[in-house]
């Protein structure tokens, strides 16, 4: 007897076992009918290792009383001695409430469980057909389809079964059922049957192999008349035996449904007629079918009715399957028909959406269904309606990295074994998660998480998901495929011949030596080989998109030579899709950036990496040149370490700025030009002024250690100062130095002086990294003058000698690197001399106008056509800046907005402050962004800076794609250019000469 207030010790012994009833199901147990099980401890125990041991032990107590009494006995003492069948019967108990309701109802069911032959390990079709033998009406074929149903339930349990397998067994099931109901049907009408041939082919997940525990059965149906029927009611006759096959599974009875049959992915769909000859099907597919009528058509099966019939649709319309690809649009209709999918979730369940949600089911079968249409043209081993098999397929041919393959396979298992046991528990259509914490817990143990199996259920979905959401998106989005669908057949795969005649038409200038690179990267039998055969019609379409598809595949060719052995090289171009054509089209944009790749081709990296084209800040910089800096043995060493920054850095500039230029089927092109201009210079500016903080450090390590005798500041002028630097600027400079405490004057010019010396030599020596000149021509006296001088020797030059050009100058004037306080003092010094109290005087006015003039008459170089000079022609960069920097002078001492070194900052602030009409301020400031633009177009084409348009063709070209003007349009490009500068020029007559 229980002492009052003390739990019982089988009270203790359910808890412990995991009932979370123990209560109740002590009351269970204490039932007459269970009187010979209720102190067994193998039972216990054998509950206890259920999904739910209080759902088990209801549907155990629920079955026990509906035994006859005379097999009652029978029953528990096969329950008690037979382990597996024990195990099979409460783990499906345990599993489904369902199946629970069904053995109560047929409870001599339960003997389908307790002998398994080898055949029945696995059975197939045929051993379904003979446990659905029986059935001659829908109310038995139901409940022979249950009987089936809950054999492969205790087998996947279990554990006997693998997810996959299950769903094989599934879909096995399905092709009995289906045919057992049509059968049914030409029973009742055989005056019809004898009429047609009527051929049931299976699509969707029943199609492929894979079929869930509750889901619609996806049909379509096809008819032909028998020997010497007419062929119109051949049809009529066909289409009431489908039409009653399908109400014969879908019709809910005394004994329920078994699962709707859906016949919508028909031609036409639910407006086409049900049922349609042959002939009929295939006149649809080859002239009106959409793209996702092929890929639904990848899973087709001839599952019932006559076989011939059905053979031959499948062998009909495979073909059309696997040339698909070759539509126009193709994977951006599935990419879109995917976005649908996910666009129509209700906003409140998609957290929840097992299969179509984010890193759902449906994103590993949609991306395995593209990889698979895409290159199956060409590779029949891709030829799989099951989705594992044909993942595993892509894995072995090379078109889907082994790991990720790996990580996926494993993903969706657990994302059907989910889906698998949610429907089970009340064999319910539904891919919702459930919210209930009971249902929770059954679920992740029947998934074998017993510590915590919510939590650790909640993390390993929203693991996997993640994985599938990072790979899906890698694999399915990736651009890659989209080019690679647009091939013929049979280029996928490039014999030299196809390569030969594609680069002729693609416009290669040299397709001898083009095919000598290609040959050199194909060929061969290894993994890289396969990869490269992949990647290379993509990128001879990208290449050939470009202006010059010579240079970008003789680059690509390099660049697999330097990185062809490391393992991530060609696995990013491959995986990454935005990779592969961010390479295309900095490869075959121009000389600067392959060069810049070529000198470290390691920094293709960068490419594939989403952060990786955003350039990095001034601060990270120097701190990675100072620390390189400090680590080097000598002053040369620590520069060329500084300069390698600079060259990696340049390059993730130049790639960014070409990949924002052209865009990429991944992002499309930068809307705003201003943009793109902005972010050049500011990046440049920056990475030169981290390396000549780098090469200042070096110079003073080298003589004087860790200090100069004297403070020294280097201050930024011209576009340096400006933050608008090009790729091919000069760094114009001031330098100056304050003596510390006790340091003799002559002795401190002298220091400054050799680190000036020095730091310029570091900086241009010989090497294969770019150099970075530095300009001290805008000091006071230009080329005359001191090259350094001290902060008081600037203030007495500016108070007693300053020109109104050199005030002008220091427009421009920023502290760079250096001592910081000494370089603002310097800029404190200069505000008055810039932005004059009360403004610029008349006088002052006519001596920059004048000097503007005399500039323009006599700097252009000889034979420069002055409406295409980017630097000094009309409506250049000369114009606007000269324009900007006057309304500077007069207004900047009262608007501090015009306070700035920046040229489009300036004009804004000149706007907002009313100083100029928004038309003008506009045409301005897109003039200026233009001619920027050409210059930095010159820069990456020809690998040399340039003021002028290039005059060779294929150069021209290039700087218009840049531009954003597609081939063939040059012209149209130079006069854009002229009439935009021309109507700048307009505003500057008005502006700065006051026309």
């Amino acid at each position: 007897m229980t002492v009052p207030g003390r739990r019982s010790s089988t009270f203790s012994r359910l808890l412990r076992h995991g009932f979370t009833d123990p209560s109740g199901a002590e009351r269970l147990l204490d039932v007459p009918e269970l009187s010979e099980l209720r102190d067994d401890s193998v039972l216990l125990d054998a509950l206890g290792a259920t999904a739910d041991p209080d759902l088990a032990l209801r549907g155990l107590v629920r079955l026990v009383e509906a035994q006859p009494e005379a097999e009652r006995q029978r029953f528990t003492a096969t329950l008690l001695s037979a382990k597996p069948f024990r195990d099979r019967l409460l783990g499906v108990l345990g599993a489904s409430e369902a199946l629970a309701d069904h053995l109560a109802r047929h409870p001599r069911d339960w003997e389908t469980l307790v002998t398994y032959e080898a055949a029945d390990l696995h059975p197939g079709v045929a051993e379904f057909e003979r446990g659905l033998a029986d059935a001659t009406d829908p109310v038995a074929l139901r409940v022979a389809y249950r009987r089936c149903l809950l054999a492969i339930a205790a087998r996947d349990v279990c554990g006997t079964t693998d997810v996959a397998q299950a769903a094989a067994e599934l879909a096995d099931l399905a092709t009995a059922t289906l045919r057992a109901a049509l059968a049914i049907a030409e029973a009742a009408a055989p005056d019809d049957a004898d009429r047609c041939r009527l051929a049931v082919i299976a699509m969707g997940k029943c199609g492929g192999h894979e079929l869930n525990y509750v889901s619609d059965v996806d049909v379509i149906f096809v008819g032909e008349p028998a020997d010497g029927a007419d062929e119109g009611k051949a049809i009529q006759a066909a289409t009431r035996l489908a039409s009653h096959l399908m109400r014969i599974c879908s019709e809910t009875t005394v004994e329920g449904t078994i699962w709707p049959v859906d016949a919508n992915l028909r031609p036409e769909g639910r407006n086409g007629p049900l049922v349609r000859t042959l002939s009929s099907h295939l006149a649809y597919y080859q002239r009106w079918a959409k793209t996702w009528e092929f890929q639904a058509l990848l899973k087709a099966r001839a599952v019932a009715g006559d076989q011939e019939l059905g053979d031959r649709y499948i062998e009909a319309v495979s073909p059309l399957v696997w040339q698909a690809a070759e539509r126009e649009n193709f994977v951006p209709d599935v990419q879109r028909m995917r976005r649908r999918v996910v666009d129509n979730i209700p906003a409140a369940q998609i957290d929840r959406e097992l299969k179509l949600g984010p890193g759902g089911l449906r994103d590993v079968e949609f991306a395995v269904q593209l990889l698979q249409l895409v290159h199956g043209r060409s590779d029949a081993t891709l030829h799989s309606g099951a989705t594992l098999d044909a993942l595993a397929a892509l894995a072995a041919g090379g078109y889907v990295g082994r790991a990720d393959a790996a990580q996926l396979d494993e993903a969706y298992r657990f994302l059907r074994a989910m889906e698998h046991r949610i429907q089970l528990y009340r064999l319910r259509r539904t891919h919702l998660v459930p919210e209930d914490e009971n249902d929770l817990r059954r679920l992740g143990r029947s998934l074998g998480l017993r510590t915590d199996p919510v939590a650790a259920l909640t993390k390993e979905w929203r693991r996997h998901a993640a994985v599938v959401r990072r790979l899906h998106e890698k694999i399915f989005y990736r651009p890659l495929l989209d080019a690679v669908a647009q091939l013929a057949p049979g280029e996928t795969r490039l014999s030299p011949k196809a390569a030969g005649q594609r680069l002729e038409a693609l416009g290669y200038a040299d397709p001898a030596a083009a095919l000598r690179h290609l040959e050199a990267l194909s060929s061969g039998v290894s993994r890289k080989a396969a990869i490269q055969r992949t990647l290379l019609p993509v990128l001879l379409g990208w290449f050939a998109d470009s202006a010059d598809p010579d240079a970008g595949l003789l680059g690509f060719r390099k660049v697999s030579d330097a990185l062809g052995k490391t393992p991530w090289y060609l696995r990013l171009l491959r995986d990454e899709g935005a990779a592969a054509e961010n390479l295309a089209r900095v490869l075959s944009a121009g000389r600067l950036a392959p060069d810049l790749l070529l000198r470290a081709p390691e920094a293709v990296a960068i490419l594939g990496d989403p952060e990786g084209l955003k350039p990095r800040d001034r601060d990270h910089l120097e701190q990675e040149v100072l620390a390189a800096v400090g680590r080097a043995d000598d002053a040369e060493q620590a520069v060329a370490a500084a300069r390698g920054v600079r060259r990696r850095e340049l390059f993730r500039t130049a790639a960014a700025d070409l990949i924002g230029s052209y865009g990429t089927e991944d992002s499309p092109r930068e809307p705003d030009p201003g943009a793109l201009v902005d972010r050049v210079g500011e990046a440049v500016t920056d990475l030169n002024a981290a390396t000549i903080a780098g090469a200042l450090r070096a110079a003073v390590r080298a003589e004087w250690g860790e200090e100069l005798p004297t403070r020294f500041a280097v201050i930024g002028m011209g576009r340096f100062g400006g933050h608008e630097v090009g790729y091919g600027s000069d760094a114009d400079v001031l330098f100056v130095h304050e003596p510390r405490d006790g340091v003799d004057e002559q002795e401190a010019a002298r220091a400054a002086n050799r680190v000036v010396t020095e730091m310029r030599r570091l900086l241009q020596l010989p090497t294969a990294d770019p150099p970075l000149l530095i300009d001290a021509d805008l000091r006071p006296e230009g080329k005359s003058g001191p090259m350094v001088r001290t902060l008081k020797s600037y203030a007495a030059y500016y108070r007693r000698w300053s020109l109104v050009w050199e005030s002008q100058a220091l427009l421009r004037a920023e502290h760079m690197a250096g001592d910081r306080d000494l370089g603002e003092r310097f800029i404190d010094l200069i505000d008055p001399l810039r932005y004059p109290a009360e403004g610029l005087g008349e006088d002052a006015v006519r001596e920059i106008r004048r000097l503007k003039a005399r500039m323009e008459s006599e700097r252009l170089p000889r034979g420069a056509d002055p409406t295409l000079h980017a630097k000094l022609g009309r409506g250049g960069l000369s114009d606007v800046e000269w324009t900007v920097q006057l309304l500077q002078m007069r207004h900047g001492w009262a608007e501090p907005g015009l306070r700035t070194t920046r040229t489009r900052e300036a004009l804004a602030a000149a706007h907002a402050a009313g100083l100029i009409p928004t038309e003008e301020a506009q045409t301005l400031d897109e003039a200026w962004v233009l001619a920027t633009r050409v210059r930095n177009a010159v820069m990456l084409v020809r690998g040399r800076p340039g003021d002028t348009f290039p005059s060779q063709p294929r150069e021209l070209a290039a700087v218009g794609r840049y531009l954003g003007y597609e081939s063939g349009h040059v012209g149209e490009m130079v006069d854009d250019y002229r009439r935009i500068t021309r109507r700048a020029r307009a505003v500057v007559e008005e502006l700065f000469y006051g026309a």
